[in-house]
């Protein structure tokens, strides 16, 4: 039987030592005992580049090299809104694989899709432009070649624009277009959708097109541990780890 976990939105950083100490804890209590551990995005709050000795995080990084070589866990790795720049430089310093957005896998007999999530929440317009733009090769490169203070201050007046405009928005707004999540059903086929970003932990039960789907929004890692395992036999729920 395999174990699979997936997990999204810790936004692990320096200034939160107890979320790194609350990961390494699961790590070693839960993603060692899996086949495999997915994770959907914003595992980081920030990512400068992979030239980023991140020496504050060594303790993140070496924890998924020991899962991946003493446990033969493998690891998958997504990207989110906030770890955009991630690159194979650290996917290889951690022994995990980065997979594209969305991404296709057969989980319990279902067609399943794995997302981070912002994609879906069309009606955030502001962001989905913000997205475009760092999301663009082009744009990566000319960020990657400035110094690591100047992609630090970029990074900081990020941070801040996205508090000030998180608390002017709607609360819709910055959750998913249900149109959106339908047609993201039809378009690929699936009856389960696992993604991350809107915080809002929950599993979400429709019918489209006479199936019946599942669609799971997986925690944040701001109090506690958020997780799901699936197997060949238990039921699809959501799990906390504290």
């Amino acid at each position: 039987m395999n174990d699979y976990v997936f997990i999204s939105d810790l936004h692990l950083a320096p200034e939160r030592p107890e979320i790194i100490e609350l990961f390494t804890r699961f790590v070693d209590d839960v993603a060692a005992k899996a086949d495999a551990l997915y994770i959907l995005g914003d595992f980081l709050e920030y990512w400068l580049g992979d030239d980023d000795p991140a020496p504050a995080l060594s303790s993140v990084f070496d924890k998924l090299v020991e899962l991946n070589k003493q446990h033969a866990t493998k690891i998958f790795f997504m990207h989110g809104n906030r770890d955009f720049l991630i690159g194979e430089k650290l996917a290889e310093r951690c022994h995990f694989s980065i997979i594209d957005e969305p991404y296709r896998l057969t989980l319990q007999n279902q067609n399943a899709l794995l997302m981070h999530g912002d994609t879906l929440c069309t009606d955030d317009v502001d962001y989905q432009q913000f997205r475009s733009m760092v999301r663009d090769p082009d744009w990566q490169t000319k960020i990657l070649s400035k110094s690591l203070q100047e992609r630090m201050q970029f990074a900081k007046e990020v941070r801040a624009k996205s508090q000030q405009s998180t608390a002017e928005k709607e609360e819709y707004i910055m959750d998913v277009n249900e149109r959106e999540t339908d047609k993201t059903f039809n378009e690929n086929d699936i009856t389960l959708l696992i993604h991350g970003h809107t915080h809002r932990p929950a599993i979400h039960k429709k019918i489209i097109n006479d199936r019946e789907t599942t669609r799971i929004v997986l925690g944040d890692w701001y109090k506690t541990g958020s997780y799901l395992l699936v197997n060949d036999s238990d039921d699809l729920a959501l799990q906390t780890y504290a």
